[in-house]
């Protein structure tokens, strides 16, 4: 099979002895936990991309998934149509980080209709929202080698799942709420000791060497992610943070609690960061979720508790 599945009964059963949860507020936010050890989803290595007359359109793909700023970013080869940052910066690992925000399940379950634009999406849509969202940018041509060579990739990370189904490890983890609110003080404090050394006590991230793109992606300013992104859900943020940063954490030996998780997530996503009109999003209110920070809502909870919580609702 072409995809890597974590392996080693012994390290299961090694991950289960160092198992440590997180009850009270108070418990430091280096704590090493596991949260479960069973096999998830990881996606191949470029090095397994065929070597045939297909290769070439799926490691492009590839090339622009990982280095999206040498060829879309302000200086690009191809066009200026994003913020600098590169896809591979919110989709770990170009992609195939079990519970990285990869792209697992997205040709078993696209074409699909979401909830947030009220219509059915292909692949193509899918990318170009997250072009236009995630790195502030703007929609590229369906029909252009970079479309095709994205969505080459993307389905073939995908190709040996069935149809309409969803792998475990795949997307981004759903953590328990908090009975409070997402607390930003306190989300500073973890930031500044877990977070600032790799994404600045600025959020403006690292600029890599090669002057193109970030060794480390700013976190709110103007070259970050707009507030129409899907990680300015605070749910989807904080699921984000636990199985993966500070780097190079995983699924299976974490180092923040999920509180931690969670304030961090609502320190960051309090940050100034570009602003992208919404009105045409959540055709249908009824289906926005609990944490989606920009209103309207079916309900009477205001716009701060939809963004920081206490959330009551069921995530939709």
């Amino acid at each position: 099979m072409k995809y890597r599945q974590p392996i080693s009964f012994l390290l299961i059963l090694i991950s289960f002895s160092f198992f440590l949860y997180r009850e009270s507020s108070n418990e430091p936010i280096n704590t090493i936990a596991v949260i479960d050890s069973a096999n998830c989803w990881t996606g191949a290595s470029p090095h397994q991309i065929p070597v045939d007359s297909s290769g070439s359109l799926i490691r492009y793909g590839y090339l622009l998934i990982s280095n999206t700023a040498a060829f879309l970013g302000p200086n690009g080869t191809v066009s200026h149509s994003t913020n600098g940052m590169n896809c591979q910066n919110c989709h770990l690992e170009a992609g195939t980080k079990p519970w990285g925000n990869n792209y697992g399940a997205v040709a078993s379950t696209y074409p699909k209709v979401r909830a947030r634009s009220g219509k059915l999406e292909s692949i193509e849509m899918r990318v170009n929202d997250c072009l236009q969202r995630s790195l502030n940018g703007k929609p590229i041509d369906s029909l252009s080698k970079e479309m095709l060579s994205i969505v080459a990739y993307i389905k073939w990370l995908g190709s040996e799942i069935p149809k309409g189904e969803k792998p475990k490890g795949t997307g981004i983890i759903d953590l328990p709420y908090l009975t409070r609110a997402a607390d930003t003080i306190q989300g500073r404090k973890d930031y500044i000791i877990s977070c600032a050394s790799c994404h600045g006590i600025d959020g403006k991230g690292k600029t890599a060497l090669n002057g193109i793109g970030f060794l480390y992606p700013p976190l709110w300013g103007n070259q970050s992610y707009n507030d129409a992104a899907g990680i300015f859900r605070l749910s989807r943020f904080a699921g984000f943070i636990k199985n993966n940063m500070p780097n190079p954490s995983n699924y299976h030996h974490t180092k923040l609690s999920n509180e931690s998780a969670w304030d961090i997530a609502a320190y960051v996503n309090s940050q100034p960061r570009p602003h992208k009109d919404q009105s045409q999003d959540w055709p249908d209110i009824s289906k926005k979720p609990v944490d989606c920070p920009i209103g309207p809502y079916t309900d009477k909870r205001s716009e701060k508790q939809h963004k920081y919580g206490p959330y009551t609702l069921t995530i939709k």
